[in-house]
């Protein structure tokens, strides 16, 4: 029976989504014009017998199809509890204008109040960064785990078909300089890209 181990860290690309923030993004500056891509390189020959290989896990989880779906998605939930923390911040910032330049000539009771709605405003706004945070972990952690159930079977294909019995990791393993022959990344893209793609089988059978 063929064993083989991977030494990897999923701690995936995908993952590394920009830390939730109060303000909302900045601007993005115009792309400038599209440099043509230049033709890839075919792919190079697995060494024949070799038994010990590695893939980029990062590179992976950022280039597949599977991965960018993900990174997307975290994206999508960053950007929309961005813009709600906005919203949050201008409505505090207007009542601590209004308390500050007509704070003055309110009566003490309309004074007291907009000081107490000002103050549980930022109660308010830190719970929701810190509950905005945990949502966007939580679905960090939950695309991670569909991403290694996606993953996994293609390494193990992968591996069986070049009679690979030691997988490596790039990041992960303290490679300092292997042979480019070994890196099996790209075609676990390319799998894991036609998996993705592939319908899925029918219930039953045809009548």
């Amino acid at each position: 029976m063929r064993v083989w181990c991977i030494a990897v860290g999923l701690s995936l690309g995908l993952m590394a989504a920009p830390t939730f923030a109060q303000t909302p993004a900045p601007a993005q500056k115009p792309a400038p014009p599209a440099v043509p891509a230049a033709k890839p390189e075919p792919p190079r020959p697995f060494p024949e017998g070799a038994k010990v290989a590695y893939i980029d896990i990062q590179r992976i989880a950022a280039q597949s199809a599977p991965g960018r779906a993900s990174s997307a998605k975290v994206q999508a939930l960053v950007k929309k509890k961005q813009d709600e923390a906005a919203v949050r911040a201008k409505a505090l910032q207007d009542k601590q204008q209004r308390l500050q330049q007509g704070g003055s000539v309110m009566s003490e009771e309309a004074r007291d109040k907009l000081q107490h709605e000002v103050e549980q405003d930022q109660v308010d706004a830190q719970r929701f960064q810190q509950d905005a945070q945990r949502e966007v972990q939580d679905l960090q952690q939950q695309l991670q785990q569909e991403f290694e159930k996606k993953l996994m079977p293609v390494i193990e294909a992968v591996v069986n078909e070049k009679g690979v019995q030691v997988l490596l990791s790039r990041g992960d393993a303290g490679i300092v300089w292997a042979n480019p022959d070994l890196d099996l990344t790209d075609e676990v893209i390319r799998k894991l890209d036609a998996a993705t793609e592939k319908p899925p089988a029918p219930k039953g059978g045809v009548r």
